[in-house]
């Protein structure tokens, strides 16, 4: 029987992508492989520019879950009382594929929740997840080439634009990517997405908002 550990869990509404605005439960797993999370080690890591903290679990919400059953009763204590939608987690990190398995995947379903994911696509995703999207990063091997949802923050140096644009993905966005030089990363995603028409254009409204 398989344990989680959660940096932390909240209910909020989605902030980028697609379904961007939705009310939704956030389960942030801790733990990556593609860095370790501690700003020494930054530097060195295949991904570099990463805006979370997913280390530990001592977030607002999180901590070790003993089995599935129990990460799912907590998501719907978060999720609450609310009628007229199908209640909706987010299972992001980190990466969350680090640790989600069927055995959540069927808890979360059976407390009626419609699951979505948000991940770099080194590792396959399971069976049964209901929106799939892959965040890839430059120097990462890419291994989840097909879902809902293939987001691409921009500008990363070694991306193959042409390359992404084979895999089977609904929806292509690109994110300007979140750092000192916002203004210039924000210009350069609108041009990706002026000059090549598959790709819409995403922020952050979360961040816009003052959400979690």
């Amino acid at each position: 029987m398989a344990s989680y550990a959660v940096k932390e869990a909240f209910l909020t509404l989605q902030g980028e992508g697609r379904r961007a605005g939705r009310r939704a439960v956030f389960v942030r797993f801790a733990g990556c492989n593609l860095w370790t999370g501690r700003e020494k080690d930054r530097a060195t890591a295949v991904c570099r520019f990463c805006d979370t903290d997913f280390v530990g679990t001592d977030g607002d919400g999180g901590g070790r879950f003993a089995d599935a059953a129990a990460l799912a009763a907590h998501a719907s204590a978060l999720w609450g009382v609310a009628e007229g939608a199908r209640p909706y987690v987010v299972l992001t990190g980190g990466e969350p594929l680090l640790q989600v398995d069927a055995a959540l995947i069927d808890a979360l379903h059976d407390a009626g929740f419609e699951i979505a994911i948000e991940s770099n696509g080194t590792i396959a995703a399971p069976a049964g997840i209901d929106w799939v999207c892959i965040s890839p990063k430059a120097g990462s091997a890419v291994v989840q080439t097909r879902g809902d949802e293939l987001k691409l923050v921009w500008p990363q140096p070694g991306i193959d634009i042409d390359a992404l644009e084979r895999w089977d993905f609904a929806n292509f966005l690109v994110q300007p990517m979140d750092d000192a030089d916002y203004p210039a990363n924000r210009d350069a995603a609108v041009a990706l997405a002026m000059t090549r028409p598959l790709w819409r254009l995403t922020l952050q409204t979360h961040k816009m908002l003052g959400l979690r």
